[in-house]
């Protein structure tokens, strides 16, 4: 390949309600483990409480889904019981910084909710990614800088810690926040460990086993725009099929489409703001089956025009839920 773009490193779903949430995935057949939120005690000697964001991943080998949620001050009745509370933990000099970091992630997701609950993440596994922020910094889009996090590595993985090192790209807009872009979050992260990834529970019960596609909803008067800037992001060249424009990654696409095709796409979906991510896609083993289990779980089952088989955002808490075929 001649870029550093790999594929779709993730996706972020931002719901309201993380319990609500991990309920819908789980009758979507997916594997969702407890969530994980930071904590910080509020005052001298009191117990730690959920702080910032909370998160959880349906994983793949290399890939994932993201549930997440801003966690407001005082209430926690919209996280599961079996929450991880991960205390922050640092020297008395950094910790006012790591907090304010937290503090502006936590206020970029609940910027995207009060925007609407659906799908306001895409992050692109990135290769080299030193080289993609200077790729970047050279054609003029801003960003934040690699930024290098760690976190404790799963049960069963070779490595204690799991090291991840990420940009994100700070739109143009007047209205826009460091960190985001016009619909949502977009950056570059460094491909997943697959001896840690594969330590992590990837056999779902609907057969997912890879993200394979994010679509990305334009006014149609917005579509030139948005293909040259995701051009830039990611160092390729769209191609055009139908109305739609592709973005082809190393077994996965991503989706640029007009508003006006919106209807042969996705049959029925219409999105709540432009632009919006309005679904992602996940290949299966054997179509037929995710369909009966989906029907089975109650949720109502769409096809679109190439075949594909959907659950509808108004259902899916806000974003299309898209199963493919991976024959």
């Amino acid at each position: 390949m001649g870029h550093s773009t790999s594929r779709i490193h993730h996706v972020g779903h931002l719901v309201e309600n993380m319990a609500e949430a991990i309920s819908l995935y789980e009758r979507l057949g997916f594997v969702i483990p407890p969530p994980s939120c930071p904590a910080l005690p509020r005052g001298e000697g009191a117990e730690p409480e959920p702080f910032g964001a909370a998160n959880t991943h349906a994983d793949f080998p290399s890939s994932f889904l993201e549930l997440a949620t801003a966690v407001k001050d005082g209430d926690t009745g919209s996280l599961p019981a079996d929450t991880h509370l991960v205390p922050l933990e640092a020297p008395a000099e950094t910790l006012p910084l790591l907090v304010e970091r937290i503090g502006e992630t936590s206020a970029n997701l609940a910027a995207c909710l009060d925007r609407f609950q659906g799908l306001h993440i895409v992050m692109f596994s990135s290769l080299a990614i030193d080289e993609t922020a200077e790729r970047l910094t050279s054609a003029g889009t801003r960003h934040g800088g690699v930024n290098t996090v760690r976190r404790p590595a799963p049960e069963g993985a070779k490595t204690p810690t799991e090291t991840i090192r990420y940009l994100e790209i700070d739109g143009d807009g007047p209205d826009t926040t460091p960190g985001t872009v016009a619909e949502g979050r977009v950056g570059f992260v460094a491909p997943l460990d697959p001896d840690i990834q594969g330590a992590r529970r990837l056999d779902h019960p609907n057969g997912a086993l890879e993200l394979v596609e994010a679509t990305l909803c334009v006014a149609d008067s917005e579509l030139a725009a948005a293909r040259r800037r995701y051009e830039t992001y990611l160092g390729l060249p769209a191609r055009q099929e139908g109305p739609a424009h592709l973005f082809d990654l190393d077994g996965a696409t991503l989706k640029l489409l007009p508003h006006s095709g919106l209807t042969t796409a996705l049959p029925d979906e219409q999105p709540p703001a432009l632009p919006a991510f309005l679904s992602y896609t996940v290949s299966v083993r054997d179509l037929a089956l995710t369909r009966d289990l989906l029907r089975r779980n109650g949720l109502p089952v769409r096809e679109t025009p190439s075949g594909d088989v959907f659950v509808p955002s108004d259902v899916a808490l806000g974003t299309a839920v898209v199963f493919r075929s991976a024959a």
